[in-house]
């Protein structure tokens, strides 16, 4: 069964790790190989700059993990740059869609043209912050209580002109409430639910609801530290459930979160395994809404 993955960190590795080879090198949990074992059609790549980086050199890091996606990814057999989103429809049996996303506007600074940059190099989800706080807004480990800068407004409106999804993941509360009534395309790519596992990073039942009423859509993350004491995959199904009961199946998908965390769930330790999530979301959903979890709800969402 074919998976759309809304995000993975390998594009950190790939500028980290020295010989660091995208096809097999097995430090990757999101290598070719086994994105192709995992059956993942599409995989979204972030680019993630490390906060501690000094900020005069952000920018640079960011287009140093442009280069990695052009030069590692796509130079690898079978993989396709995915500008516009018709192309999910057309890739060939073999081929599997690359996109890429911005984690956090950290490396813009409060500076508009960097960000045109780094979207004309085909990025189509932006998220507005890691954790931190930048220029533009508060992220999810900052006081729940300060939002979105008017830096950060006009920020939402570039993205808004240029069709750009806006990823909640790691927005905190208020700047997540700021948010959604600007943003035009809205998604959280990888966030469970707060009522069962309390972290920040997670969305609360209202911020869920909120989100799918303001046509948004929630994929799960594979991070124990976002699932459960102990994580099993039963307790990550325990949050598609919960999640589904309260917004609806059809607005849900799964964003990994591969390469960018530093533990994981027996038998989904890395994109290869990605078909036992699915096994084990079958005990609880019709075959019809597992393949909308793992591809055709977000085919439909960006169809919109």
């Amino acid at each position: 069964m074919e998976i759309i993955d809304l995000h993975c960190d390998a594009l950190l590795k790939l500028t980290t790790l020295e010989t660091a080879k995208f096809a097999d090198d097995l430090r990757l949990h999101a290598n070719r190989g086994r994105l192709h074992l995992g059956q993942v059609k599409a995989q979204v790549f972030a680019i993630f700059i490390d906060p501690n980086i000094p900020q005069s050199m952000q920018f640079l890091e960011a287009m140093r993990q442009i280069e990695a996606f052009h030069t590692h990814v796509l130079q690898t057999e079978g993989m396709v740059h995915i500008t516009n989103w018709s192309q999910l429809d057309t890739l060939a049996p073999h081929e599997i869609g690359a996109i890429l996303s911005l984690e956090g506007c950290g490396p813009i600074a409060d500076d508009l043209a960097k960000l045109s940059v780094i979207l004309d190099a085909g990025v189509k989800l932006v998220g507005l912050t890691w954790n931190e706080e930048n220029a533009v807004a508060h992220g999810a480990e900052q006081d729940a209580n300060l939002g979105l800068k008017p830096f950060g407004k006009e920020v939402v409106n570039l993205l808004n002109e240029r069709d750009i999804i806006i990823d909640v993941a790691h927005l905190n509360e208020q700047s997540f409430w700021d948010v959604l009534p600007l943003a035009k395309h809205i998604i959280a790519s990888h966030s469970n639910a707060r009522a069962i596992c309390d972290h920040p990073r997670n969305l609360t039942d209202a911020q869920a609801k909120a989100l799918v009423e303001h046509g948004g859509h929630i994929h799960v993350v594979y991070y124990p530290t976002f699932i459960s004491d102990d994580a099993t995959l039963d307790d990550l199904v325990a949050h598609v459930k919960h999640l589904a009961k309260l917004v609806g199946v059809e607005h849900l998908g799964l964003g990994s979160d591969f390469d960018g965390i530093d533990a994981t769930v027996n038998g989904l330790a890395h994109a290869g395994e990605a078909q036992n999530l699915l096994e084990a979301l079958r005990e609880h959903f019709s075959v019809e809404e597992v393949r909308g979890i793992a591809s055709n709800n977000f085919r439909r969402y960006v169809k919109k």
